[in-house]
């Protein structure tokens, strides 16, 4: 197994390269945007994001901010705004809050282009200007885009760091291959009427969380020469790490609830390797213990998966201009933590914005 997920994350690397990033600014703007923001008491990360959307280099009549209040305990109000900016409140009509505020957003919104991001979130100043010129160059009808951690010097954040990294740089590997499956909602553009043209989330409604990766692989599914990775420094948004393990167990339990419902087979094969390769990893940690087996080789097979993490990683997080700390200490503790979330994930529960939801 350990062969077999260094094989596979080779590939990621080769994928990763092709990829090419996208970095030109030069045509005037013209694409009107309508950026949804699901929230739930968000009053504390709002202010800091509608001041990244303030600071964007573009047009203010060329974009509105739809926020979708999700039965805040809170009550958050919007003084003053440069752009055309609007609350309305979440119609539930699913076992999903994220997406039935996105489909509640969508009844109102005024553009054909969607953009979908999250309250903890800030852009960079390009980040319109970005997506407009790579919309103008290509033609394209959703757009998935990178997303990082603003880290404070901690290992917690910065494990949070090497793992997200690794998400992303599986993403785009695997939109490299040609085989894309993941994304994040954080980062996530599509136009109105190709989201119609998707049924929206029909299908997959009854899944709280995956509003942005179901909906991407339906896509690829129909249209995937219509879905496109935008790999580009201006078009990063960043995002805040959780404070507590216990909030970040939830989380990625949350994430990996989804695998078994994805329609990518893809997908679901590289899950089930990267599974695979950290159960193989604490085999042989255990084979150490006990003196079993070949000591050479059970050295060298973890040392073999280190080096291709580390290689993807490297080039993520070159991308993302991120420093990585803590590398070591992370890949040790990670085939731990990523085993119990995988495992709990089959059948536990998790919490998510204060509420509790089950598989």
């Amino acid at each position: 197994m350990l062969f077999v997920y260094c094989l596979a994350i080779i590939s990621l690397i080769y994928g990763f390269t092709k990829v090419n990033s996208f970095d030109y600014l030069g045509l005037k703007p013209k694409t009107k945007f309508s950026i949804i923001v699901p929230f739930r008491n968000e009053a504390e990360n709002l202010p800091k994001l509608l001041n990244s959307f303030s600071k964007l280099d573009y047009p203010a009549d060329l974009f509105e901010v739809i926020l979708v209040d999700d039965d805040s305990e809170e009550v958050f109000s919007i003084q003053y705004s440069v752009f055309s900016i609007q609350i309305i409140k979440n119609i539930r009509f699913s076992n999903s809050p994220k997406k039935d505020a996105i489909s509640t957003a969508m009844q109102i919104v005024k553009t054909d282009w969607i953009i979908t991001t999250d309250a903890d979130c800030v852009v960079h100043k390009n980040w319109l200007l970005a997506l407009d010129n790579y919309i103008q160059l290509h033609s394209v009808s959703m757009i998935a885009g990178a997303v990082t951690y603003d880290c404070k010097n901690s290992f917690l954040h910065h494990f949070q760091q090497l793992d997200l990294a690794s998400l992303q740089g599986a993403t785009i590997g695997s939109f490299g291959l040609r085989k894309g499956f993941m994304c994040n909602g954080a980062n996530f553009a599509y136009t109105k009427s190709f989201f119609q043209d998707l049924n929206g989330f029909e299908g997959n409604d009854g899944i709280a969380s995956g509003d942005d990766v179901f909906l991407l692989q339906k896509a690829i599914t129909q249209f995937p020469e219509k879905v496109h990775y935008l790999k580009s420094e201006n078009n990063i948004v960043t995002t805040k790490p959780v404070n507590d393990w216990k909030s970040l167990f939830h989380q990625r339990v949350r994430w990996a609830s989804k695998t078994g419902s994805y329609q990518s087979s893809f997908g679901k094969g590289l899950g089930l390797i990267v599974f695979g390769g950290n159960v193989g990893l604490l085999f042989v940690v255990y084979c150490l213990l006990l003196g079993l087996g070949n000591f050479y080789l059970l050295i060298f097979l973890p040392l073999a998966k280190f080096a291709v993490d580390f290689a993807l990683i490297n080039k993520t997080n070159v991308f993302l201009k991120n420093k990585s700390q803590f590398f070591l200490t992370s890949s040790l503790l990670y085939p731990f933590f990523s085993v119990t979330v995988a495992l709990y994930s089959l059948f536990g529960k998790y919490e998510w914005n204060g509420r509790k939801f089950f598989k």
